[in-house]
């Protein structure tokens, strides 16, 4: 099936696409996207993830050619063009000589299979680092080289995903996601001073912990405070969440088997996504 795009404008073909490459967007990475997800043509978190995009063009000095609510009707469009009840949209925005250039592409959302849920995810250490002291680092920025380098040298080992520590050493984030453990019922994360992404999902988990009473931190914490935890997982807006088994080798607790709370975490966040 082909797909759709908005592009500046207009809702064009992809294949039609071109734009200069002679702008800041393309020759600096000076831009700003969100990936989002339409479950059941309704997309998840929509206004969280447009007021994020605010907040960043906002510090990145991009303006949106559109108010968020002509934004919103272009997305919803977009969706409703390519007919998938299942989606996957990305909306970026970069700088160019004129102003911002704006682009909505939605494809077919492809679930990760049900097993990957069963097994659970394998991590790396990177060998990159993430600034601590970089306001950068809570950007969803299209600079994104830190990110998909690390998590090729993932694959290339073998691996699912990649931990990024920060330059003192803390865990940051991954390089798709967001890092929860577990200790004793507790919950942790990176805390946002080590430079992770604030991410959609990542407050869900919170909004849901506070609901059900399950305390949980932000912190600053290592890897082996990851080895000593009896769970893991990792969030992001399009996997939801996905449990974490093993980071380089060293398995996580006792198996994903004793995985209860993160379990747990991962009907109710189902259960969230069919009521909206």
């Amino acid at each position: 099936m082909k797909i759709t795009i908005f592009l500046n404008g207009k809702f064009i073909p992809e294949e039609q696409a071109c734009v200069p490459i002679l702008t800041p967007g393309f020759l600096y990475g000076w831009g700003l996207f969100e990936t989002m997800r339409a479950y059941n043509k309704k997309i998840v978190y929509f206004d969280k993830h447009l007021e994020r995009l605010k907040r960043s063009a906002k510090l990145l000095d991009i303006r949106c050619p559109y108010p968020l609510i002509k934004l919103k009707e272009i997305i919803h469009e977009a969706v409703k063009i390519n007919g998938f009840r299942d989606a996957y949209v990305r909306l970026t925005l970069w700088k160019c000589e004129k102003g911002t250039d704006i682009l909505v592409m939605v494809k077919k959302y492809q679930p990760y299979p049900s097993q990957e849920y069963n097994k659970g995810f394998r991590a790396c250490i990177s060998s990159f680092r993430q600034n601590e002291n970089s306001s950068l680092a809570q950007l969803k920025t299209t600079n994104y080289l830190l990110y998909r380098l690390a998590y090729a040298q993932a694959i290339e080992k073998g691996f699912d995903e990649a931990i990024i520590l920060n330059h003192k050493g803390y865990i940051a984030e991954t390089s798709r996601s967001n890092l929860f453990f577990i200790k004793a019922q507790e919950l942790f994360t990176p805390s946002l001073e080590c430079s992770c992404l604030n991410g959609i999902t990542r407050r869900a988990v919170f909004d849901l912990a506070k609901k059900h009473n399950i305390k949980a931190y932000a912190g600053n914490f290592c890897i082996p405070d990851l080895y000593a935890s009896d769970e893991a997982f990792l969030t992001n807006s399009l996997r939801g969440i996905m449990p974490l088994v093993s980071v380089e080798k060293q398995r996580i607790g006792r198996g994903i088997s004793r995985y209860k709370l993160t379990r747990f975490f991962m009907e109710k966040y189902k259960s969230l996504l069919e009521g909206l």
